[in-house]
């Protein structure tokens, strides 16, 4: 497999599955970054001390990437740019939310995170569809 085709996808879909691939890409990553991510920015000191308790070293450093992550991660992801990366960085953010932070808790407390998860690896198989920024920085250059 190329860069290219990692990166960006081999865009071989159907119209409807790349739909609901926009669907999910603006549902998901919209709600990722304003829902929780824009919250995030700048990381207080309550959100710092949480990730610290996580055992994290470096805590600002890391309650930093994971709340870019979330709010930039999300952005790109429903913009279809660079879908498959941020796709990557979110969904560990968000399996790091599910197992590690509320990890000990009921399925219900859980929950959240792990849809993102889930939503995340699947953009990251599947690709962000035809109707996403990758797909036009994908496109070969026409040749005279």
């Amino acid at each position: 497999m190329t860069t290219r085709a990692l990166l960006f996808g081999t865009g071989d879909t159907s119209r409807a599955t790349d739909l609901g691939l926009l669907i999910l890409r603006l549902g998901f990553g919209l709600s990722l970054a304003f829902g929780h991510g824009l919250g995030k920015l700048p990381p207080s000191e309550g959100f710092i001390a949480g990730t610290a308790e996580m055992g994290f070293p470096l805590p600002t450093l890391f309650a930093w990437a994971a709340a870019l992550s979330e709010f930039v991660g999300g952005l790109l992801i429903a913009a279809g740019l660079l879908t498959r990366p941020a796709a990557v960085f979110a969904g560990f953010t968000m399996a790091v939310a599910a197992f590690v932070r509320h990890g000990g808790e009921p399925f219900s407390g859980m929950e959240k995170p792990f849809l993102f998860l889930v939503a995340f690896v699947a953009l990251l198989i599947a690709g962000a569809g035809r109707y996403a920024l990758d797909h036009y920085l994908r496109r070969e250059p026409i040749r005279l």
